[in-house]
């Protein structure tokens, strides 16, 4: 097995952490952001990036992981509702041979219909628009539950 290359910090994710690109965010906190993934594989399909560098799950601190991953339950608990989703896809890819296209950890999380296909995520970009709206109904929903 090759080593995994060090960690990039001119990276998408990066960039977006930074707000060098902009995003339609869902969620921050100190440790985490959330936001619309640009090309979703279904309506609500929501990125959970922590904020400290890491390329994926096989070197990240157990501390950044402990905490994603009450970020990621939170924000499928608001997609379950915003969306009415019969289920919620969470997805984590470690490294090109699993898939791993954006070597910042980041964890996919997709509400999902009962017979209906999730899309290429290869496709084409969403309209910003329907990205706003959709983030605002989240951050509503999320908004209710933490009161």
């Amino acid at each position: 097995m090759t080593k995994p290359a060090a960690y990039d910090d001119n990276n998408i994710f990066a960039k977006i952490l930074r707000g060098e690109i902009p995003s339609h965010r869902i969620y921050e906190d100190q440790h985490t952001v959330a936001f619309m993934d640009v090309m979703p594989q279904a309506p609500g399909h929501v990125l959970v990036v922590p904020k400290a560098p890491s390329r994926n799950i096989l070197d990240a601190d157990p501390a950044t992981l402990a905490h994603a991953i009450t970020v990621v339950q939170k924000v499928a608990k608001a997609l379950e509702e915003v969306f009415d989703a019969d289920g919620v896809f969470i997805a984590q890819f470690n490294e090109p041979a699993a898939g791993q296209t954006v070597f910042h950890l980041h964890f996919h999380v997709i509400p999902r219909h009962e017979g209906v296909a999730l899309k290429p995520h290869s496709g084409k970009m969403e309209d910003g628009a329907v990205l706003a709206a959709n983030a605002e109904k989240i951050r509503a929903a999320l908004a209710r539950s933490s009161s």
